[in-house]
This record gives C-alpha cells, structure tokens and sequence, in this order.
C-alpha cells in the first residue's frame, strides 16, 4: 500500500511532527465528522503523523472509546475527498482515538481529561504535547479556554500546548475585544491559533509564490498597472438547513469580514522580508490597517444588502431565504453582500477593490480577478480589442488555477483582434492530489507554524473595516428580498460599480 509506507514522496518526512495528542471539544459536531477526521486519516495515510499520536474526542453525550471510534470510521469513510479508505490504516489509526464526555462549562470535565491525557502519554507516547481543537459554537470558545486554564492544562513543562479556535472570533468588534481579553487571560499569543480555513486552500497559498516567487507579476502589482481588483465567493446553494445560524450571522459576516477580507490581504500586501510565520502576518495586518476606513454617510454608495427571494429553475421551484426552516418571514439578515473598499497606501491609493458574495447566486465560484489599465494607445483602432484589457483571475474554488487573457490577432487578413485565455490548472499541471485546507492546517499548528492562521491585531483591523456597514445596515430597513435565486444579485450591486464606469465581471 504506497500510501501506508509513504514511499512516492521523500519530501513527506521533511517536517517531521513531535508526538502529541489532539483533543476536539465538539467532537460529535458536523465540522468533526466532515472535516476534521478526515483529515487527520489522510495525514495518517500521507505518513504526515508521528508514531506518538492520538486524539481525544469531548462532547457532552456519554459513549465509550470503542463507540466512538466507530462513529468516527462511517464519517471517515463518508466524507473522505479523493481518497482510498483503507481498512487496515484505519484500524492503526483507530487504536489511537478515545473519548471523554462532559459539559465545557463543568470543571470535572476538565479534571478527567487531565487524567486521560496523562495515561495516553503513557500509552502513546505523545510527550505530553497537545493542540486543543475548540470545534464548538462561539459562545463556548472563552469557557473551554478558562477551564483548561483553571485545570492548568494550558501549559506543561517541557512540552508545548496549542490551541485552534475556529470562526467565528466574535460577532463584531466589541465581542471580538472580549473574547480575545478572556482568551489571553489564560493563552501567550504564540499558543493561539485563529483559523480561517480559506487560507489553507492551495491556491490562496499559490498567491504569495505568483507574486513572490516571479519577476515579471510583481513590477505590475500596483496603481500604476492594475485598474481594479474583484473577489467573489459565490455559492449556489440555500443555508441547508441552517437558518437559525445564518439568520444571525448574514453573508458580511460570514464571508467578508474573516475569509474574504484575508483573501484581499494576500493579495495587496507588501512582500514579507522572509517567508516565516510572523513576517507574513505581519504584512497581512499592515494592509488591512491601510483599508479605508467606511464613513456612516458613506456607506450606502460604498456597500449593497441583498437578500434572495423565491424562483423557479429549470421548473423546479426554489424558496426564498424567508422560507427556509428557521428564518423569521420578516428577516432583515443579508444573504448577498458587496463592498468597495480602498487601500490607502503607496502601492494601491485609488485603487478600488470590489468583494462580493452571496447565496443561491447561478453557480458555486470563488475567484480573485485583478484588471489591469488598457494599453495607452489603440494603435490597431477599433478591431484591436483595446475594449479588452488584460485581466488575472485566479480560480480557488471549484477549479483550481490561474488564467491570463490578453489580445492576439486573429488568422487571416487584416489586423483584428481578440482576447484570449492562457490557462494553468492545478490537477493537469502536476498531476498530483490536492490536500484538503484542513489538512493543511491542522499539519501546520501540529508543527507550530502560524503563518496561515490570523493573529488578533488581523480580527480586529477586519472587524474595523466591516463594522461600520453592520452598525449602518442594523438601523436601516431594506426592502427585501432584493435579488431572485439564481441571479448574481441585487442590481445595486452593479449600480455601486457603474457609478466607477466597472462592471461585476461573470465568472
């Protein structure tokens, strides 16, 4: 079994991980099942895991460690993406997983997990190391962290303890100010792991060695090349069941102020001095200081609130997000939202960069398209497509890749022109599986690098860029919903970018 010996990829065993343990609080959660499991297997698979390693499951529903490991095994087995299941892995891989039950608020949960993680030391070999997986709803985040203060399992001599905490990290500003004040009342900085699992996609990894790693992208990267800069995060699915949530979360949330505006960083930063955890983050956060801060009075030109409505398609009829289970029928929440933001500094000074996503919008796409200035001269007239500027886009969801368009002649007589596409795909150009962002992540706070998780100065800078909107949005009744499922959304979307003489670009 290639995958079980590890045998096709010396570079697998370059960055060997210590031995250690993880425990996942919300361990019987969706994100456990669908995700985090999973990706733990295919680390295991990739031979990515040291021989000392297990993981501790906590949730509140009793259930032994033989339970659990089968639960887990139909989740691994369900959710695994372009992998084998492999029966024999699996039962190597089972003998590590065990399980604690008990309430996050409850200090003898806290009190048998020490135990445990004690006796599994010894059984496995972790050496006392653990990353703690905080997979729960946000208003448990600070109470695990102050129990595992309070229990001193923060901390170990001679070993190190990390924790991840997932999305969202606050509601808004304030709740972020708080919940980071309860957190490092128990954490140092370099035990805290922000995840944001958009910044373990490949190709938003891919950003940095396109700009960083050639000659000729970089001269261009700047206000004197690029005309304007759309990101879009379009979904073509509902909320799947999750009203309740989604209603008091809203696209701007959900998609903007975390995953979308770290997407706008790695592509507008400065270059980092070296490729190291801090010196990245660093400039990450120095460019979302430098975004434009949104005025009150300026957020209606600036900022579109869109909610979707029923339709028909392909003579099936969809329901408008007030139908779904869960949603109050006069919900204000938003299910599209776009900004035009700016970055005030030397490199980007008036240039305007447009975010957007959405639900039910026409097909599931994420993609980063940078445009840059015509040719200063149509020197070939009307057919030498100087209509069509060059345009980057960069694919990070569902294909993976980057295209290029610019102008060629056409065959034949005369000089006419017209734009084409030069394509690189991840899949055809290597050949070779791409790791899950989870796998990725979970390998990096397992080997202590930082460099693809957000720090707080980060949360707190993209919270200051969407607050204004929410605080605006929360005192404004829009007449919703705006924008029919299967649309590309409310038409002040396009209004917002005309008023500039841009168009949303189709993706």
């Amino acid at each position: 079994m290639p995958g079980l010996l590890g045998l096709e990829d010396p570079l697998r065993f370059n960055n060997p991980v210590a031995p250690c343990a993880v425990v996942i609080f919300g361990a019987n959660g969706d994100l456990t099942k669908r995700k985090l499991m999973p990706a733990l297997y295919r680390l295991a698979y990739e031979r990515r895991l040291p021989a000392g390693f297990a993981v501790v499951g906590v949730s509140r529903t009793a259930m032994t460690d033989d339970a659990f490991r089968e639960k887990m095994r139909e989740s691994v087995a369900r959710f695994l993406e372009d992998s084998p299941f492999d029966e024999e892995l699996w039962r190597s891989f089972a003998q590590g997983l065990f399980y604690q039950s008990g309430d996050i608020g409850d200090s003898s949960l806290y009190a048998g997990l020490s135990q445990r993680l004690e006796q599994i030391a010894r059984q496995r070999s972790t050496a006392g190391n653990v990353l703690f997986y905080l997979s729960t709803s946000p208003s448990q985040y600070a109470p695990a962290v102050e129990g595992l203060g309070a229990a001193h399992l923060h901390r170990r001599e001679g070993a190190w303890r990390r924790v991840i905490i997932e999305k969202p990290f606050g509601h808004d500003q304030s709740s972020a100010r708080e919940l980071n004040d309860r957190v490092r009342s128990v954490l140092d900085e370099q035990a805290i792991y922000r995840i944001d699992h958009y910044l373990g996609k490949e190709t938003v990894q891919n950003i940095l060695a396109f700009r960083f790693g050639n000659g000729i992208f970089e001269p261009l990267w700047n206000r004197r090349y690029v005309n304007h800069v759309q990101v879009t995060a379009a979904e073509s699915i509902g909320v799947e069941g999750r009203g309740g949530y989604y209603q008091e979360a809203g696209a701007l949330r959900d998609m903007i102020q975390n995953h979308l505006l770290q997407v706008l960083a790695t592509i507008a930063m400065e270059p980092p001095a070296e490729y190291a955890a801090e010196a990245v983050r660093d400039e990450r956060a120095k460019l979302l200081k430098s975004i434009q801060r949104i005025r009150p009075e300026d957020v209606p030109r600036v900022a579109v609130k869109g909610q979707y409505g029923p339709a028909r398609i392909g003579g099936e009829p969809l329901p408008g997000f007030r139908e779904e289970p869960g949603v109050d029928p006069l919900s204000q929440t938003d299910t599209y939202a776009a900004l035009t933001l700016e970055v005030d500094n030397w490199r980007w000074a008036g240039v305007p960069f447009y975010i957007r996503t959405g639900k039910r919008l026409p097909k599931r796409v994420t993609d980063i398209a940078i445009e840059f200035n015509r040719a200063p001269l149509a020197v070939f007239g009307d057919a030498g497509g100087g209509h069509w500027p060059n345009l980057l886009v960069i694919r990070i969801q569902p294909e993976e890749g980057i295209s290029l368009r610019f102008s060629s002649k056409v065959p034949g007589a005369g000089m006419n022109l017209r734009p084409v596409m030069m394509d690189f795909n991840y899949g055809t150009s290597f050949g070779a599986r791409t790791p899950t962002a989870y796998e990725t992540l979970l390998l990096d706070a397992l080997e202590g690098d930082a460099t693809l998780y957000t720090r707080q100065d980060m949360v707190e800078a993209s919270w200051a860029v969407v607050q204004p909107v929410l605080d605006a949005w929360s005192e404004t009744k829009f007449d919703l919903p705006n924008y029919a499922a299967g649309s590309w959304g409310p038409a002040s979307s396009d209004d917002m970018l005309a008023a500039r003489g841009h168009v949303w670009r189709v993706p």
